[in-house]
């Protein structure tokens, strides 16, 4: 397994709040007690408007909501952060900003996703994709598979428990933070929570994500500017055409030695010999 130490941020298989043991009876009748993924609702808000209440497990709170707000368009990149509180008792975190927000309208045009645990994308999202230009980053194929292999191999809730999605931020072969959540676009939105908070540069990174490769996870990863977006699952047909529409490089199906890469080709580097590929060792991903 894949040291946690080798992470910035790793998941917590073990973190009591994340999980709860449950009894119940197997294919042959006998008792089992497996474990079981927390949900729980978090409510965001932008200083004084209630904005969504996302189903989650729980944990980093305020990540979920800076990047929640980023990624949906109502937090902007000018925008300066005063303030972030959050309650547990009462699960909300209220994000607060200099310039004054109100997004009434805003909320009236939200659109329902094909994302699980009810993804939302506004309707003037993609209105942010306008005109925009990735950084030309290169994709090598050692990264690939040295990340495949890494992330696979890590300690994590999905296997843990399952019934949960992954998300992770690297540079070249290395994985630096690692999210989990029981929705793929609550995984993302933590990275692009934590991005803006440390002022990470997004043009030298790459997105993997356990979850398919749909418009919504297109979408966020562009508006977060990172240039490749790699997973184990396949894609939609408005995700690869949103990514040819952007020039974001789109990897998927990437399992043992193979990959498919539908968008952004030019990026991708044949640095490595697929028969020398470690296998996957234990599947990772998300179910539910």
């Amino acid at each position: 397994m894949t040291e946690a130490k080798d992470y910035l941020i790793s998941p917590s298989p073990s973190g009591g709040r994340l999980t709860r043991a449950v009894s119940g009876l197997d294919h042959l009748g006998q008792c089992q007690e497996i474990s079981v993924v927390e949900e729980r609702p978090l409510t965001i808000y932008l200083n004084k408007q209630e904005i969504v209440t996302a189903m989650t497990i729980g944990d980093y709170p305020e990540y979920l909501a800076v990047g929640y707000l980023r990624n949906q368009g109502m937090l902007l990149p000018e925008d300066t952060i005063t303030g972030i509180d959050y309650d547990e008792e009462v699960e909300s975190v209220i994000v607060r900003t200099v310039r004054e927000t109100n997004y009434e309208d805003k909320l009236k045009k939200k659109t329902r996703t094909s994302g699980c645990a009810v993804g939302t994308v506004f309707g003037d999202m993609m209105e942010g994709l306008e005109g925009m230009t990735l950084p030309q980053a290169e994709v090598r194929t050692s990264w690939l598979y040295a990340l495949a292999h890494r992330i696979n191999t890590t300690p994590s809730l999905y296997l843990e428990a399952g019934a949960i999605h992954g998300s992770v931020l690297c540079q070249q072969g290395k994985p630096l933070v690692y999210m989990e959540d029981v929705g793929r676009h609550n995984a993302v939105d933590k990275i692009a929570g934590w991005m803006v908070m440390e002022t990470a540069d997004a043009a030298d990174k790459i997105l993997y994500t356990t979850g398919r490769l749909t418009s919504e996870m297109v979408i966020k990863t562009a508006l977060m500017g990172i240039p490749v977006l790699a997973s184990r699952s396949g894609f939609t047909a408005w995700g690869v055409e949103i990514a040819r529409q952007v020039g974001l490089t789109l990897i998927g199906r990437m399992r043992g030695q193979r990959f498919i890469c539908l968008s952004g080709e030019e990026r991708l580097i044949r640095d490595a010999d697929p028969a020398t590929v470690k296998p996957d060792g234990k599947k990772q991903g998300g179910r539910g």
